[in-house]
């Protein structure tokens, strides 16, 4: 008989080359907010996905990139204090595009890491037919910025090459127990998913300056008893009273659009209608203040 395999993994990458697409495929659930916006993820997520054979509890990490605010410092400091504390790592890069100074950047830091290192070239759905040559470039660059123990082409949309990155992973594994239960995907509270699902849809509907000034706190979650329906109030900061103009929009257009969204992704998370109350607030510069991101749940401190 097979012994089981269990251990954790950390998804690395610069910002935006599909970290959270990947955990959420894997899952088949969402579960790590997606966005095209740079620096989406802000904490560590755990992702878990069980198999009869093995148990990977994956660390979605928050892209590795020069900060440029406490904000910032805390997100690097979060995947960099990750590599540490894995059996494996996941290195994610575009393969659609050759690698840039954030991916040579990414790579140094994995150098030092004591865990196997597998490389996903990530969105080769992206690459034209007839132009295999360049592929073969693409990837070998990617290759040569360190000492991989695998590099695999996948793509986080359509599925192709996670199941063989999931054996990979398993691979690396050690003999083990299993950490969580069967049906867990996730160990993070639903409040936190709900605060995430409502951030999406600001990063979705918003440019410019607003969606790295938003954060997300849900203040309550009720349950009625008469009925199948779940009371959420939950409030969005920004840093300026502009910008929770733009939030709100013109007649309240722009919140009812994000608690719209919203609503339909958390009502599928928690399998129940639900009453979704939306707050905007304004906590000036809060990025650049500890204690503003300690209450946001940002802990600089760790």
């Amino acid at each position: 008989m097979t012994a089981f395999r269990s251990g954790f993994a950390a998804v690395v990458g610069r910002p935006n080359v599909g970290k959270s697409t990947m955990m959420n495929s894997l899952l088949g659930q969402k579960v790590a907010i997606v966005s095209d916006k740079p620096q989406t993820t802000r904490n560590r997520i755990h992702c878990i996905l069980t198999r009869p054979d093995a148990q990977i509890v994956f660390l979605d990490t928050p892209g590795i990139h020069k900060p440029l605010h406490k904000l910032g410092e805390y997100m690097v400091k979060t995947a960099l204090r990750t590599l540490n504390e894995v059996d494996a790592i996941v290195f994610v890069v575009d393969a659609s595009k050759a690698p840039g100074r954030g991916d040579e950047f990414v790579a140094a830091q994995l150098k030092r890491a004591d865990a196997p290192v597998i490389l996903a070239a990530n969105k080769v759905d992206l690459w034209e037919s007839g132009r295999e040559d360049e592929r073969e470039e693409i990837l070998a660059a990617y290759a040569a910025l360190g000492d991989f123990d695998k590099v695999m082409p996948v793509s986080a949309l359509t599925g192709s090459g996670l199941t063989e990155l999931v054996d990979a992973v398993i691979e690396r594994l050690p003999e083990g127990p299993k950490y969580y239960p069967d049906d867990w995907i996730t160990d993070h509270p639903e409040q936190f998913i709900m605060a995430e699902l409502i951030r999406e849809k600001v990063l979705l509907l918003t440019r410019e300056e607003i969606p790295h000034a938003t954060a997300v706190v849900v203040e309550k979650v009720e349950a009625r008893e008469d009925r199948d329906l779940v009371d959420v109030w939950a409030t969005i900061y920004v840093e300026r009273s502009s910008q929770k103009g733009i939030v709100i929009g013109k007649g309240g257009s722009m919140l009812k659009e994000v608690g719209k969204l919203a609503r339909q992704d958390i009502e599928a998370l928690l399998g129940s209608q639900v009453n979704l109350q939306l707050w905007v607030k304004v906590k000036d510069d809060w990025r650049e203040k500890a204690g503003t991101l300690s209450d946001f749940g940002y802990n600089l401190e760790s």
